[in-house]
């Protein structure tokens, strides 16, 4: 019988609430992204370049406060940042030829990704139910792609198919980022890991920017209208970076992984209503296909639905964190961006 009074907690609540901000956050990165997208705006790099220098400048700031030893080697983040500059270039590029819900969407493909690279790096076990809830999630993906071929010309993008491609792309290269970022925490801390990412993916960002967005900066014509977007996407994406942790030392990856998935809902609601855009059929039917595979694999989430061969007893909690890495990038890339850093 559901026991209501476990669920009607403090906590739990406090998690509802929370969740739903962060699923915000992320659609409103998504919807800055395909707003710029179509001013004719193309400018991916630099969207996610103040990202960068805000977690430079807050948490390191507070680095330098502690004045103390970096725990990990300062390579692996200059690592780290090339690939999450190149994930969140590659997802907001796509918002130039496909539509916000199937990049919302297609960001699941990330789920896989984690579990395939956890399973042959970290030694990781899956049961047989998160796998039945990856199949599933795959099997909408698959949905969305082909309702963009079926209905292209109302897809929301000039070429859907190539966007659905740089979506996946960039879900990879997350995933990839994500499973770095697990090795890193055990050897360092969250401020530092958010501080050395933001200083290099800066720094990265702008050389990037000198070469391919140059020009593109230049023909800007900058009024509130452009410069609004950039910002809010900034801030936005600030802001998730630093709450997802509070939610995940609270709620738990299940948590999480559930109300990302409302961002989807939220997506739809924005094209139906902002875009005033039709919505195919099959958009629907993939939204389902993923939300009970979302569903599947963060069901009974516990210390033994993901274990290495060698786990000790004492080490166990600490499992729930690599579940949550493979699942907190679910939704990090309708932003360019979407992170789950491990409390």
């Amino acid at each position: 019988m559901f026991d209501y009074r476990r669920f009607c907690t403090k906590n739990t609540l406090i998690g509802l609430g929370l969740g739903q901000f962060l699923s915000i956050l992320i659609t409103s990165t998504g919807f800055t992204s395909s707003e710029l997208a179509k001013k004719g705006i193309n400018a991916p790099t630099s969207q996610s370049f103040l990202n960068y220098v805000f977690l430079a400048v807050v948490y390191g700031a507070i680095l330098l406060y502690r004045w103390k030893a970096l725990k990990a080697k300062w390579y692996y983040y200059i690592l780290l940042g090339l690939v999450d500059v190149e994930a969140n270039f590659l997802v907001v590029k796509a918002y130039q030829y496909t539509s916000l819900t199937s990049v919302m969407l297609l960001d699941c493909w990330s789920i896989p990704s984690v579990m395939l690279l956890t399973w042959i790096f970290l030694k990781t076990k899956y049961r047989f139910k998160k796998i039945t809830g990856v199949v599933v999630c795959i099997a909408g993906l698959v949905l969305v792609v082909f309702s963009d071929v079926h209905a292209g010309d109302r897809a929301g993008g000039s070429n859907p198919r190539k966007g659905d491609l740089l979506v996946i792309a960039g879900s990879t290269l997350y995933a990839i980022s994500n499973v770095s970022e697990e090795f890193l925490v055990k050897n360092a801390d969250r401020v530092e890991l958010m501080a050395m990412l933001g200083l290099f993916g800066g720094i990265i960002s702008a050389i990037q920017i000198s070469i391919l967005e140059r020009n593109e900066l230049r023909s800007i014509h900058w009024s509130a209208e452009a410069a609004l977007p950039f910002v809010g996407f900034a801030v936005a994406m600030f802001m998730f970076y630093s709450l997802v942790p509070v939610l995940l030392k609270i709620n738990g990856s299940t948590m999480l992984n559930l109300s990302l998935l409302t961002s989807d809902m939220w997506a739809v609601l924005i094209r139906i209503f902002a875009y005033h855009e039709k919505v195919d059929w099959m958009y629907f039917v993939a939204f389902g296909a993923v939300a009970v595979g979302l569903v599947i694999y963060s069901g009974g989430d516990n210390n033994q639905d993901q274990l290495p061969p060698d786990a000790a007893e004492d080490h166990r909690p600490s499992k729930q964190d690599e579940e949550a890495n493979a699942g907190n990038h679910s939704k990090g890339a309708a932003a360019g961006t979407s992170k789950a850093w491990v409390a």
